[in-house]
């Protein structure tokens, strides 16, 4: 289907009537503000996805009450109070949620939600504004069928989905959990997603249809968050069993888009402290929502200590926004790891067994190897040691270790010509078996491949991967160059894959997609300056059958030259992430329409940029760094396509910590010139947020952006 055309004539006499109105006096009705609110709609993703750039942190009552009387108005707000005299709101907890059951099981006479009057005899608003006093956020639930998941079956969404999230906006919804009872299908999530940005109000999106149509595919573009499983109890067996299901999706998560394995249920007291300390360092290592599911008032110290541990929560709360990844895993005994933004690793050893047992890893394998020396931190003993890259503890029954492991100066690459594959990797992430070295995948074990072999011509040296795979290796700055042959092993009969060469984060090679039966292409990369270097090989289309060669790769490193700052465009390096509020982010473009490339030349302010990124408000685009940038300096400002219109806000992070920002500019102002300090930062983020008066217009210009590295 082809682009719907983005018509800005309809939408500015809109908006422009609407003004006229309010400037005369007039006020409008409810109906006429929402009617203008969908007419000046934009997409919903990236709206959502700046909602959680870390993962939302809260308290939902259903894993402790059900629909049981105690679920009430002095449960909620007592709830509240517990979060600032417990110092849950300073860990950062934020929003209190209600589940299921708060409504009467049938609409009014006008078809609205009618809170239960036994419940919440106040009715919901009051409650809102009570938890809005406290600094907090509230949140609701709902269901995308004709009725809600509990037995006596309240009222739905399903058809009414603009309505209810315009009663929900005017009570001050935060938040909303929407399940996946008595109804079918992914386009109710998409419909309500639309009406919640249809509202006007920032209503954080909680997908819960429990993982059945793997909304991971899809969901990222409609809310916040997606359940990936089924519903947890507590229970040590189902705990366990919903963390290996989300474990494998790591890939899939990110800033303003989590994986959701369902609430905590820490406290509720059919696990010891242990189980749940295990609970929570899993959830935390997935980069999962913390949502509390106990009543607080209840709460025992120990519990209280769990929730509150701040080195955990700032492991879930990195603003890297990478979901660990499961390293290593035999007989019960798990290692995870997860990359932070200070270059660091959150490590867990996890003993599912009922023994004690000594579990040991390696910083080469958790990703971080090629330092002299690394400092652990036991984040929950808060002990600290020093390491040469061991990594280990005894470990009780159904327990974790978690540390963070902190690598010192890293080791340059010597000078020389290496075969890559004798060389150790700092990481190894695959998906269909082990990388194997000098052998081809062969089957699933270690070992199982022959030699490596393409149109009958074997190659001594090399490695064999199956799609996905993503190898690692530590430079230091070092080295110069790769040269390597690739292509699908004469062992498999079909298939496909496309190799690419990563320097740091910039694919500096890409064999574009090769076959079964094709010769082997020879790829040149030049990795001057690099810190780390990525071989990625992937199955289009998720396409895992073919075997994949990379057949004599030569590394060669010179002894490292003298660190000289180099600025250079950060629109030609690759991004990490990247969410619009309309169309794609452009490059060296402005926004233009909807359509890639359809924008123009960047102008602000009448001058003209011949390099840059043209995005609309809201939006996100992260860079990874490796700490190896300096400084940003760039100008900004909104686009002269619009004319005056648009008013946006233009931000510059490094690691999660602001270190630019614009202030409020329209249409009328001209380039407004940042300069952002990096020094070890391993991650940039750009973000251009609303002036407040919507997203209409607002064509934001990262105009000359330079960026110095080492």
């Amino acid at each position: 289907m082809a682009p719907v055309p983005r018509v800005r004539r309809h939408r500015a006499v809109g908006f422009t009537t609407a003004l006229a109105l309010l400037g005369s006096g007039a006020t409008l009705s409810a109906a006429a503000v929402v009617g203008l609110q969908v007419a000046t709609a934009t997409p919903a993703a990236a709206l959502q996805n700046s909602l959680a750039l870390t993962p939302q942190m809260g308290f939902n009552n259903w894993n402790s009450t059900g629909c049981r009387p105690e679920f009430n108005e002095a449960m909620v707000k007592g709830t509240a109070d517990l979060f600032v005299a417990q110092g849950l709101k300073d860990a950062g907890y934020t929003y209190v949620n209600i589940d299921d059951c708060w409504a009467l099981p049938q609409r009014d006479a006008a078809g609205n939600l009618v809170p239960d009057p036994v419940r919440f005899p106040n009715g919901i608003k009051a409650v809102a504004d009570y938890v809005h006093d406290k600094g907090l956020k509230f949140g609701i639930y709902s269901s995308a069928g004709t009725k809600t998941c509990d037995r006596i079956g309240f009222p739905g969404g399903l058809g009414h989905e603009q309505q209810d999230a315009n009663l929900w906006a005017s009570w001050g919804v935060d938040y909303l959990k929407y399940d996946s009872c008595n109804g079918n299908g992914i386009e109710r999530y998409k419909v309500m997603g639309e009406a919640l940005r249809a509202t006007g109000r920032n209503i954080l999106y909680g997908i819960c249809e429990w993982g059945t149509t793997r909304p991971w595919a899809w969901a990222k573009d409609v809310g916040s968050s997606w359940r990936t499983t089924g519903d947890i109890s507590d229970s040590w067996s189902v705990m366990l069993t919903i963390a290996h299901a989300n474990q494998p999706l790591a890939p899939f998560a990110g800033p303003g888009s989590w994986n959701d394995p369902d609430m905590l249920e820490v406290g509720n007291g059919h696990m010891t402290d242990t189980e749940y300390r295990t609970h929570f360092s899993l959830w935390a290592e997935m980069a999962a929502p913390l949502l509390i599911g106990t009543d607080l008032r209840k709460a025992t110290p120990e519990t209280y200590a769990i929730l509150k541990n701040t080195d955990v929560i700032a492991v879930d709360q990195d603003p890297l926004g990478r979901q660990g990844s499961v390293i290593a895993k035999s007989g019960g005994l798990v290692v995870m790891s997860k990359p932070l933004a200070d270059g660091s690793r959150a490590i867990t050893l996890t003993n599912e067994t009922t023994t004690t047992a000594a579990i040991t890893t390696s910083a080469e394998a958790a990703g971080i190897g090629g330092a002299p020396s690394y400092t652990l931190k036991d984040l929950w003993s808060k002990e600290t040691t020093t390491s040469n890259g061991t990594i280990s503890a005894t470990v009780p029954a159904h327990g974790t270790v978690m540390y963070r492991v902190t690598p010192s100066l890293r080791t340059d690459m010597p000078a020389g010509t290496y075969q890559l594959g004798d060389l150790a990797w700092s990481a190894a992430h695959t998906t269909r078996g082990p990388v194997e070295r000098d052998h081809s995948a062969g089957g699933p074990a270690a070992g199982d491949g022959g030699p490596l072999t393409i149109g009958g011509a074997t190659y001594p040296k090399g490695l064999g991967v199956r799609p996905e795979s993503d190898l690692h290796y530590y430079l230091g700055s070092t080295c110069t160059g790769l040269t390597v042959d690739v292509g699908i092993d004469d062992e498999s009969p079909a298939g496909s894959a496309i190799f690419r060469i990563y320097r740091d984060s910039t694919v500096v090679a890409d064999s574009g997609v090769r076959t079964a039966g094709q010769a082997p292409v020879r790829l040149t990369a030049d990795l001057t300056g690099g810190e780390e270097l990525r071989l990625i090989a992937t199955g289009p289309g998720g396409d895992g059958s073919a075997h994949a060669d990379w057949l004599a790769p030569r590394l060669t490193c010179g002894p490292a030259g003298p660190n000289t700052p180099v600025a250079a465009p950060l629109g030609d390096r690759a991004q990490a992430y990247s969410s619009n509020g309309w169309g794609p982010v452009e490059i060296d473009r402005s926004n233009g329409e909807k359509a890639a490339g359809d924008g123009h030349a960047l102008t602000v302010g009448g001058t003209v940029y011949t390099k840059g990124l043209g995005t609309n408000a809201n939006s996100l685009v992260l860079y990874d760094l490796g700490g190896a940038c300096t400084g940003l300096t760039v100008d900004v400002g909104v686009d002269d396509e619009v004319g005056g219109k648009g008013t946006v806000v233009f931000e510059i992070y490094a690691d999660g910590q602001k270190v630019a920002a614009s202030g409020s500019l329209t249409g009328n102002d001209g380039p407004v010139h940042l300069s952002a300090h990096l020094e070890g930062a391993r991650a940039l983020m750009l973000r251009v947020a609303d002036g407040g008066d919507n997203t209409q217009y607002d064509h934001a210009d990262w105009a000359a952006p330079q960026l110095t590295c080492l």
